[in-house]
């Protein structure tokens, strides 16, 4: 299978000139569709360059920063199309954030105008900011009803008639591969989220390979369930699309029933998203009863998939492509992928190998590279690492090493092939007894048993040991285990200090915005 763009010397400089190249590629095919709205390739330049003009307008100019703080939806992507065709860099803000969250993020970033939704889940997200409101902030455009808006889309679309076409494609054919496209904040796990900044022509490179690997061809229909705010959802998701000539079929938020539904309805190809996601689907009681037939492609990511969970996504849910990838914000999103064809347990137990340009690394504490088998800090080097932290050059510094290293925190291995284990996180490693405990390896081990579904492994508190494993289990519907049982059966398989001391049962794991689990959350409701 074949890239519509084959070699990085044949990418078109930046996501606009993307927009306008596709338009001549693909013509009458459809580009956007939810429902009954449709945007053909052929349209989506004028689509694109009519929120450029109203942008250009407002006064905003190369370089300015231009925020998202919406759902999944058309206009999202025709937003985000237009106001980087302006030249300006797109801040895609958290559904989840609160007012306050937000407005962090709108400061810190210089953000000057901001689209947000009006009502989404019962939240009227401009009156949620109106009381913390940046000072910087100029303006805000509302997409729908808001009790608190202050310009209309609509109104906002129509002011740029004092702006030609002309003028509009003009700015959009001066951006560059190597001006910034976005700037994309990291979860804050560690502290307060940091801003990455990321240029047109690394996203363009990173997801072109993404295309080849993972067979994307023209008329592809692409459901994407993963939020754009996240890389997992813009550039693996609706830029994937645009790259290979695909449909974006945008989904506001993951609802089995709903998912079900337009997979059937819709004929969805491609479907990305987290093991949540496929076990969701794999126990949901229409999966017999639903016409499954037109998915071909499955793209996941996480450290622990069972071997079975491949298999079952294969046999169960027709997928004929399953692979998984690892990547982090810092680098794009995207540093390796398994090759689909590859076994399934190379694709459920490593992250495979890395892209085109991509250099990686398992390195100790001191920097020096480790043998094949040993365990250390992933590190990435390439075409495709971040240029910096917006505004935070010590933060730059700590991640970004002299030899030009993206220290990623992450911690794993490397097998015999060169496929990439991943073990865990370094700040989620606890030690029990002096020896460190990875939760990653652990939730690897646990997730062999026929009984489990999901897992998480966290480290807590303990009066003797200092902190001992609790593994957050779901169990496999109709599977019935018991604590003792599961921990009797890891001690039969697993060294004696990575044993779990607890397990607690849960219907469903938490899960944070970006559909991955969420530890944080986990851990309060353990400590309470």
């Amino acid at each position: 299978m074949s890239s519509v763009f084959p070699s990085p010397a044949d990418l078109p400089a930046s996501i606009p000139a993307l927009v306008l190249r596709a338009a001549q590629l693909h013509g009458d095919a459809i580009a956007l569709e939810d429902g009954a709205q449709r945007i053909a390739y052929a349209e989506l330049p004028e689509r694109m360059l009519e929120v450029s003009r109203a942008l250009i307008a407002a006064g905003i100019g190369h370089g300015d920063r231009v925020a998202i703080w919406a759902p999944n939806s058309i206009e999202w992507v025709l937003l985000a199309l237009g106001l980087q065709a302006a030249g300006a860099v797109m801040v895609p803000l958290n559904t989840r954030m609160k007012g306050s969250e937000a407005a962090d993020i709108l400061d810190r970033s210089g953000t000057r105008l901001l689209f947000v939704q009006g009502q989404f889940l019962g939240n009227d997200y401009p009156a949620m900011l109106a009381p913390v409101r940046p000072a910087g902030l100029e303006q805000v455009v509302v997409i729908g009803e808001s009790a608190a808006a202050e310009q209309a889309l609509s109104a906002f679309l129509a002011g740029g008639q004092a702006v030609s076409a002309q003028q509009a494609l003009e700015r959009a054919q001066s951006v560059g591969s190597d001006d910034l496209s976005d700037l994309l904040f990291t979860s804050g796990t560690t502290g307060k989220p940091k801003g990455v900044m990321y240029a047109h022509g690394q996203s363009l490179r990173a997801f072109n390979e993404y295309v080849r690997i993972i067979g994307l061809v023209p008329g592809d229909r692409y459901l994407i369930v993963n939020p754009f705010f996240h890389s997992f959802g813009y550039k693996a998701g609706w830029l994937t699309c645009l790259l290979g000539g695909a449909t974006i079929l945008p989904q506001a938020m993951f609802d089995a029933d709903d998912v079900f539904r337009r997979v059937e309805q819709d004929k969805v190809t491609i479907l990305p998203g987290p093991p949540t996601l496929y076990l969701s689907m794999l126990d949901h009681p229409r999966r017999g009863a639903t016409d499954l037939s037109s998915l071909r492609v499955a793209v996941t990511g996480a450290s622990t998939i069972p071997p079975v969970l491949i298999k079952r996504m294969r046999e169960e849910l027709g997928f004929t492509i399953v692979t998984t990838a690892y990547g982090l914000t810092e680098c794009g999103g995207l540093a390796t992928i398994c090759d689909p064809q590859d076994s399934a347990q190379t694709i459920a137990g490593t992250s495979g190998k890395p892209i085109p340009g991509t250099e990686l690394g398992i390195l100790d504490a001191e920097g020096n590279a480790l043998s094949q088998g040993e365990q250390g800090e992933i590190c990435l080097r390439g075409f495709h690492v971040m240029q910096g932290y917006f505004n935070n050059d010590q933060a730059t510094a700590e991640a970004l090493d002299a030899q030009g290293w993206l220290h990623t925190g992450d911690v794993g291995s490397l097998d015999v092939e060169g496929n990439l284990r991943i073990t865990g996180r370094l700040k989620d490693m606890f030690i029990v007894g002096g020896f460190n405990c990875y939760p990653a390896e652990i939730e690897a081990a646990l997730s062999e048993h026929p009984s489990i579904a999901q897992v998480a492994v966290l480290g807590v508190p303990d009066e003797r040991m200092g902190e001992v494993g609790c593994a957050c289990v779901v169990l496999r519907q109709g599977e019935q285990v018991s604590d003792a049982d599961l921990i009797s059966w890891s001690r039969e398989r697993m060294a004696n200090y990575k044993v779990p001391r607890r397990i607690a049962f849960y219907r469903e794991l938490p899960t944070n915005a970006s559909n991955k689990v969420d530890k944080l959350l986990l851990a309060r409701q353990l400590a309470g």
